[in-house]
């Protein structure tokens, strides 16, 4: 295996799933954040994956997640935690000043062989290879929620990435249980965001301008397409933070109002969706997910 020590940025919602997702499918994981704290969470989120993971993927024991969750390195060094990696995959909050942060400091101490790869979802790769050393060996690698059931991987280069590094990436890809696309020219939100993010915007705009209540939102989605989730449940799981931060980086005053609604009445709160057990609906058992959500 080309990529066989992995180290993923970030251990938030999506961070850890890639983690565990690795872990399972045999690579030496890493996972590094900021604190000790963020660590521990990060922690927690892995183990609390565990039993989702081995209800969807039934060729995955118990015994055995359990087994590869163990054998994950957790740290807030990130000079150490680089030491022998041969892939980094960021899942940083969506902030090109965070991703910056994060990558410079990086490019400073990984070893010279080391591929660097984002989990960017809006932001084009060829933006953030400006803050790293070797933007030859740089690209995005864009993964959705629920890793395991929602298995895409899209592949995504930049003018500056080296010919034969995506199909690498797609080897990695398969390699861990992920069906890669490969996206033949840079765009902002990919295949996967650049089809769903206007189905999302359009059931926020109802909910800004009070036309209707989410849960309703959802319910007239749901009962006329058969789909299980509505926009408001989609971006309970996304994360409330993380579709604040995405919808900050647009000039529309529209996008920014939305933001700041999504900050004061949510964010603010601790509400940030499926992670804190509070977004839109309340979790365990959300209203959009009951039998008589329908009716």
């Amino acid at each position: 295996m080309m990529f066989k020590k992995v180290l993923i940025a970030g251990g938030g919602v999506l961070g850890s799933q890639i983690a565990l997702q690795n872990a399972v499918h045999g690579k030496e994981v890493t996972v590094y954040d900021i604190s000790d704290d963020a660590v521990a969470a990060a922690k927690k989120r892995v183990a609390s994956f565990k039993d989702l993971l081995v209800a969807d993927i039934k060729e995955i024991s118990d015994e055995q997640a359990q087994a590869d969750i163990a054998k994950i390195t957790y740290t807030s060094d990130l000079a150490s935690a680089l030491k022998g990696i041969d892939l980094v995959i960021e899942a940083v909050p969506e902030s090109l000043a965070i991703k910056k942060d994060f990558w410079n400091k990086a490019s400073e101490a990984a070893d010279e062989q080391t591929v660097f790869a984002t989990n960017s979802s809006s932001l084009l790769p060829s933006k953030i290879a400006e803050f790293v050393d070797r933007p030859t060996k740089f690209i995005a690698l864009h993964f959705a929620n629920i890793v395991w059931s929602h298995n895409t991987a899209e592949i995504m280069a930049q003018p500056k990435t080296d010919a034969d590094l995506p199909a690498q990436m797609e080897t990695f890809a398969q390699e861990i249980g992920m069906v890669p696309i490969l996206v033949k020219k840079e765009q902002p939100g990919y295949v996967l965001n650049t089809i769903l993010m206007p189905f999302l915007s359009a059931g926020m705009y109802l909910w800004y301008h009070g036309i209707a209540d989410p849960d309703k939102i959802d319910k007239t989605w749901m009962i006329a397409t058969g789909s299980p989730y509505g926009p408001f449940g989609i971006l309970d799981v996304v994360g409330l933070r993380t579709v604040g931060n995405i919808l900050k980086t647009s000039q529309d005053a529209e996008s920014q109002g939305i933001a700041e609604k999504l900050q004061k009445e949510f964010v603010d709160q601790g509400k940030l969706g499926t992670e804190t057990g509070e977004g839109f609906y309340k979790y365990p058992n959300p209203a959009f997910q009951q039998a008589d959500f329908l009716k």
